[in-house]
């Protein structure tokens, strides 16, 4: 079948107004075209029009990815919820244009504060999801707290010449190490947390504290594939690796 035939112009004139036109020749029976405009609009579909980051279908995918590599290497990862406070007074009083110029405001501070690995998505409305891998507790809350800095000093002016200023919740709970669970129990951990900064007065943070490893020693070891059967103790009670 010729490219032409498949009648691409709705989806060539789809990644024009999405900012992503496709550069080169097109059309014909170029099969390496048809394929960039397929990536062009896989990308896309995982993409919020209004802020450029990931939506919410890929930010669900990434999660299941965290809690499979949490699983199996016991590391430590961070799931923050990030909400816009009191957006709906934005709305009402400026108009819906300048309620979108805010969430693309912190959706750009959100992505300042973290690091090329960390998954940033629009998760609904005038709230944001972060995945943070291999995310120590104390740098979770320092990043946290830097986003919540961040976003209450960043002005907004608008068109007509007037200075908004908003800040953010934020919510936060750790990954149970080495233990399977679901992104549904994660992502509820963190809206508790969201919650509780919503409460106590926003423009927070709270985090759920990391809970400690309950895996022992023994189950750790056969995770890493180290079976106690292969090992030897020698007269004082020390595990040894084989015996001489």
């Amino acid at each position: 079948m010729k490219i032409d035939s498949l009648h691409l112009d709705h989806a060539q004139a789809l990644l024009a107004r999405a900012g992503q036109p496709l550069d080169g020749p097109q059309g014909g029976e170029d099969p390496a075209y048809l394929q960039r405009l397929i990536d062009a609009l896989c990308e896309l579909s995982l993409r919020d029009p209004l802020t450029g980051l990931s939506n919410r279908r890929h930010f669900l995918a990434a999660l299941d990815q965290e809690i499979d590599r949490v699983t199996r290497a016991g590391d430590m990862a961070l799931l923050l919820l990030v909400d816009i406070d009191h957006f709906k007074r934005v709305n009402d009083t400026h108009g819906h244009p300048a309620g979108d110029q805010v969430i693309r405001a912190v959706a750009q501070c959100l992505s300042a504060c973290v690091r090329p690995m960390d998954t940033v998505s629009r998760y609904g409305g005038e709230e944001f999801a972060i995945i943070l891998p291999s995310c120590q507790s104390v740098f979770g809350a320092q990043v946290a707290e830097r986003i919540r800095e961040r976003v209450a000093a960043t002005p907004l002016v608008l068109e007509g010449g007037d200075t908004l200023h908003f800040t953010v919740s934020i919510g936060g709970a750790y990954a149970p190490q080495w233990l399977r669970f679901t992104a549904a129990a994660w992502i509820e951990r963190a809206d508790e947390q969201l919650y509780r900064a919503k409460a106590e007065g926003r423009n927070r943070v709270c985090l759920e504290p990391q809970a400690d490893s309950v895996v022992s020693a023994e189950e750790k070891s056969l995770l890493f594939g180290l079976s106690p059967v292969d090992e030897t103790t020698d007269n004082e009670g020390v595990p040894s690796l084989g015996a001489d």
